[in-house]
């Protein structure tokens, strides 16, 4: 230990005896790199960064951090994105049912199946937990419970109460309830009504209760509401907005232990939980940048990305599975990343029963950007689709399109973004159908 002080403490004299002596720029070394050059006041073994390159290495480095925080937030800005359009455009108030059943009803949701009712109450357990009722008969009603970003808290397939409690809170004596804690304070439910019949439908409808756990004794959930006409769009926003979005997220839930480094990431960037967010011009600069940048790595991450091997259809085919985040979004050894951006930039929720290519059951998603030839599929261009004969799908098939720039149905006077076996479409004589 002696040697060693005595060692640092030559080396700090040297130090300071080099700092008296005049500097030769003729000493420096430039090295010349893909974000532009950089000076060092000797060689770059035994030079310091100048002034100029330790400014431009800062930036950066909190413009790649920023980015790849975009790619990291996509799950919990959508969702976060989805209750703010619920709330301010459509006035949804906490835990109010949002009815969404025609094509104009939907025209705002990511990726929405066109055809299926969705009843879908977003809550904020912050303030205390929250009861859901379902009505039977069993399979009549399903669904499931998802946190903030995006994971599943439980599946709703049963009739009975289902009680929600809040990160960090005590899980009340509730006999009789299948009790679930959030990991974050913002949760939705998402059902589906499966009954064909309208009338069988709206009377389900009626007998889902949605209500806070203090008002038990005498519940009274708030009335079902609709868009009825008012436009609204979850798609997430761009520029300064997602940061903000994204901050405000961050204030109202819990950090994850996952997430801690990123947090670390975040905060030259200004963004900081438990302070207020007031990025400086510089930070703005850099922020603007990376949401333009890092929305660009989520396409190309997204559509038709074969760096995601679960991705692959099969060979020589422009398909691909859709669904490649696991439901929990963990593998064996890290936790998913590119696969879960690349399901959340373009669509919502992630439940076991959607991965059909695994399980043999449930649903399979297959998505499309580009057609036969490779080339990618241009809203000005006519494409005819042929479903084979006998096509794999037990209950039924569908397609449906989307615009790119908002991952919702694609907007046209006819009002029809699909088309699938359930409806009446005109088969060849071999049991195929062109779309």
């Amino acid at each position: 230990m002696i040697k060693t002080m005595r060692i640092l403490f030559g080396a700090a004299a040297a130090v300071s005896l080099l700092a008296a002596l005049p500097f030769s720029a003729t000493a420096q070394e430039t090295i010349e790199t893909r974000i532009g050059e950089l000076g060092f006041t000797h060689s770059f073994e035994d030079g310091y960064p100048t002034d100029q390159t330790r400014q431009l290495l800062f930036d950066e480095m909190d413009f790649q951090r920023a980015t790849q925080a975009y790619i990291w937030s996509i799950p919990m800005v959508s969702m976060a994105r989805w209750r703010l359009s619920h709330e301010e455009e459509l006035g949804a108030e906490n835990g109010q049912i949002v009815f969404l059943e025609t094509y104009a009803d939907k025209i705002g949701g990511l990726t929405y199946n066109a055809t299926t009712p969705y009843v879908l109450p977003f809550i904020d357990l912050a303030e205390g937990p929250w009861v859901l009722e379902m009505p039977g008969p069993d399979g009549a009603v399903r669904g499931a419970a998802h946190d903030m970003w995006q994971i599943g808290i439980t599946r709703i397939a049963e009739p009975g109460k289902y009680l929600f409690v809040g990160p960090g809170q005590e899980p009340p004596e509730a006999k009789g309830y299948d009790v679930h804690v959030s990991p974050t304070n913002g949760m939705l439910l998402g059902i589906r009504l499966m009954p064909e019949d309208r009338d069988a439908r709206m009377a389900l409808l009626d007998q889902i209760e949605v209500y806070p756990w203090s008002e038990r004794d005498t519940p009274k959930t708030l009335d079902v509401i609709t868009p009825d006409g008012r436009p609204w769009m979850a798609a997430a926003p761009l520029g300064m907005e997602y940061w903000e979005l994204l901050n405000d997220t961050i204030q109202r839930e819990p950090v994850h232990e996952r997430d801690r480094f990123i947090m670390a990431m975040l905060k030259p960037l200004g963004i900081e939980k438990g302070k207020p967010f007031k990025p400086d011009w510089r930070q703005q600069r850099l922020l603007l940048e990376a949401a333009i940048v890092g929305e660009a790595m989520a396409k190309a991450n997204d559509f038709f990305n074969p760096r995601i091997e679960d991705a692959h259809y099969r060979d020589g085919s422009n398909w691909e599975f859709a669904t490649v985040s696991p439901p929990d979004q963990r593998r064996e050894f890290y936790d998913e990343l590119d696969g879960r951006a690349a399901w959340f930039y373009e669509a919502v929720t992630n439940d076991p029963a959607m991965h059909g290519q695994k399980t043999g059951k449930g649903q399979v998603y297959l998505a499309a950007y580009k057609d036969a030839d490779g080339d990618w599929l241009d809203g000005g261009t006519d494409y005819v689709l042929r479903v084979p004969a006998d096509a794999p799908a037990e209950a039924f098939w569908s397609i449906t399109l989307y615009e790119v720039s908002t991952r919702t149905l694609i907007q046209n006077a006819h009002e029809i973004a699909d088309r699938s076996s359930r409806m009446d479409l005109a088969y060849y004589d071999d049991g195929s159908v062109d779309i």
